[in-house]
């Protein structure tokens, strides 16, 4: 059906006129998504929005990505840090924008499985809503301790925890934050082995714990390996197994949790990259596969590498799968354990 000449509506007498913008909007509904306006995608630069400050490893994920879907895409592709709320108003402008493909999410798993469950007291998005594009990358925790604890694997730690909770008041451990993955990954742990007495010290962020960890203050922290990694090389920290299904290639010495006896124990540290609700199939198409372009960049897979991560890739299906995963779990960790983001 040919589209009507719209310069010669005005023309036509007030009767026809209107049956005929009737006529034009009906067909306007049954069109998918917008798909007039979507049919040249993308004729202009793209946003990815970032809810936290520049320099952290989300904001890596997004900036390692640019350069490749520019080219893949011939349109420009700019980061844009909307910080705050552990990721949550970088979030909600996101499942705000229109579904056009222009705005995108780049988000990690706490903001996307993590804080719906912990943020209680704020008024919450839902992330679930959003639309899966592909994953960016993907990172197994690491559980280190001070070199000052008496554990060389994961066993004598365990031995070691629940002596301490069995003699005195327990071990204390660090976390990045109440709420965060590094909190939420240790009170799974401390599930897996038995619930003993161990006592959560929050700090404002990975750094400072490290530091404590480092002097032997705390006695044990599970965080993302990019983390992590500098001070293993330094031989400041004991790494004693890695939270993936399979070793890492820059670490190949950490046994896995499975390896070193702890069974039904896989956690991954992810970022992906998510858009409005809503969005039109062929664009969401064409957006994929310039991510995957771009992460099959030897340098960026390198680049990924390097800091301990994987570089990721594959269909929106997966990073839903695998969102939908994690939702599910940290609900059931955090409702178990009473966690709180505040």
């Amino acid at each position: 059906m040919t589209a009507p000449n719209l310069s010669t509506l005005s023309e036509l007498p007030l009767s026809r006129r209107t049956a005929l913008g009737a006529l034009m909007a009906s067909m306007a509904g049954a069109l998918p998504n917008a798909a007039w306006a979507q049919s040249g995608f993308p004729d202009k630069g793209i946003t990815l929005v970032v809810g936290y400050p520049p320099g952290g490893q989300t904001d890596f994920a997004g900036r390692v990505l640019t350069k490749g879907m520019q080219t893949a895409l011939g349109q420009s592709v700019v980061i844009d840090n909307k910080a705050g709320v552990s990721g949550n108003i970088g979030t909600d402008y996101v499942l705000k924008s229109p579904a056009d493909g222009y705005k995108l999410l780049v988000g990690n798993g706490s903001n996307m499985t993590l804080n719906p469950h912990t943020y209680r007291n704020t008024a919450m998005v839902d992330p679930l809503k959003l639309t899966s594009i592909g994953l960016l990358l993907q990172s197994a925790l690491v559980l280190a301790v001070p070199t000052s604890i008496p554990a060389k694997n994961l066993s004598e730690f365990i031995t070691y925890v629940k002596a301490m909770s069995s003699t005195k008041d327990g071990i204390d451990y660090a976390s990045g934050g109440p709420g965060t993955l590094t909190h939420t990954t240790m009170e799974l742990f401390r599930e897996r082995i038995g619930k003993p007495k161990m006592n959560h010290i929050p700090y404002k962020g990975s750094s400072p714990a490290m530091t404590d960890l480092i002097a032997g203050r705390v006695s044990g922290m599970f965080d993302a390996m990019s983390v992590i990694a500098p001070f293993i090389k330094s031989g400041q920290l004991r790494p004693l197994m890695v939270t993936g299904a399979k070793r890492v290639p820059a670490f190949p010495d950490i046994p896995t949790a499975a390896e070193s006896g702890l069974k039904d124990f896989e956690v991954i540290s992810f970022i992906g990259l998510y858009g409005p609700p809503g969005m039109n199939a062929d664009v969401v198409k064409k957006i994929n596969a310039a991510m995957n372009t771009a992460m099959k960049d030897p340098d960026v897979q390198k680049g990924v590498a390097d800091r301990g991560d994987e570089a990721g890739g594959g269909t929106p299906e997966h990073l839903s799968a695998m969102t939908r995963h994690y939702y599910k779990l940290w609900g059931d960790v955090v409702k178990a354990n009473d966690i709180r983001a505040e």
